[in-house]
């Protein structure tokens, strides 16, 4: 079987390329751009085969999937940082939006039988009150940045590619998952970074913060990718699956929960540039539907994630 997994040197697509490696049987390529750092995969890069290709040039990403012919194809390189795409919405949207329009037509062009999941995304519900929690995948789409918009645009592509052309195409809408190699922007990981810092003597003893206020649901990416696979073994094609632990927790949570792993004493401050213009203030998923289709359920406690994570930075500081 050969498997494609776009943004491989990503954090979840290292992850996905591990769990693959250890089944029998899985020929992994991994596509990224020419200018990805590869700290993530460096491990494994041997046991994969890399392909420099810019997902946005239709040309390219024709040519390699023609090569390939792969049976099944994980898309997960994207721009996924959200505060960026308030900053680059331009690049956000091109980037996410018709990258993944050029998979669907290299595949639809080349009459393959690739099986292709989407990493949606949680940020897609955008504005959700109080009275919809916890959030099942018939919620109204209200997106808050240029991010969740581009989820929604690679959602409702994939839904129209598989009914106007049966292409086999399962959207993961993916509620915040975090975990070793999360890159430090995102909040979880940034939090743990500054309590590894502190401890090097490298940062005063004070956490930056932005909304501490916000509620997340967070899962550990081991088990997300366990999820990814399963959707494209026991999803159903043109189907949308929420992937959530359906636990929902405060941000300021969080950071109490990292600051448990540490002797230091460290305070907390607030930074405004850590703000963003609209922020979603709850988010916390139904995954149902997807669990009773494939069996899917979280093993890792948020308590273990954290301080993985934690542990990975007190490794690289």
């Amino acid at each position: 079987m050969k498997v494609i997994i776009t943004g491989i040197a990503g954090f979840v697509g290292s992850h996905l390329a591990e769990f693959l490696l250890n089944k029998k049987g899985i020929k992994v390529f991994g596509i990224d751009r020419w200018l990805s750092r590869l700290d993530n995969i460096n491990h494994i890069k041997d046991k994969v085969r890399l392909i420099e290709c810019d997902l946005t040039d239709p040309f390219s990403t024709n040519s390699e999937i023609e090569k390939i012919k792969p049976d099944l194809i994980f898309h997960l390189a994207a721009q996924s940082f959200v505060p960026t795409s308030w900053s680059a919405p331009h690049d956000t949207l091109t980037t996410n939006i018709i990258g993944q329009l050029n998979i669907f037509e290299a595949v639809r062009k080349l009459n393959l039988k690739t099986k292709i999941q989407i990493a949606c995304s949680s940020e897609e519900y955008g504005l959700v009150y109080k009275n919809e929690v916890p959030i099942k995948e018939t919620n109204p789409l209200r997106p808050l940045s240029p991010y969740a918009v581009s989820k929604v645009a690679q959602d409702l592509l994939g839904y129209q590619y598989h009914q106007s052309y049966n292409l086999f195409v399962v959207r993961t809408r993916g509620f915040n998952h975090t975990g070793p190699r999360r890159g430090e922007n995102f909040v979880s990981s940034n939090f743990a970074k500054q309590i590894a810092l502190i401890e090097k003597g490298q940062q005063k003893p004070v956490i930056e913060v932005g909304n501490l206020n916000a509620i997340r649901d967070f899962t550990d990416v081991r088990d997300m990718i366990k999820g990814y696979w399963l959707a494209l073994q026991k999803g159903k094609a043109g189907e949308v699956y929420n992937i959530s632990s359906g636990r929902g927790v405060t941000i300021k949570k969080v950071v109490q929960i990292l600051l448990s792993f540490t002797d230091m004493d460290i305070s907390v401050k607030k930074n405004a540039n850590r703000l963003r213009p609209s922020d979603v203030e709850i988010l916390i998923g139904d995954s149902s539907k997807f669990r009773k289709q494939t069996g899917w359920k979280p093993q890792i406690p948020l308590e273990k994630t954290l301080l993985d994570l934690l542990n990975y930075w007190r490794e690289r500081v």
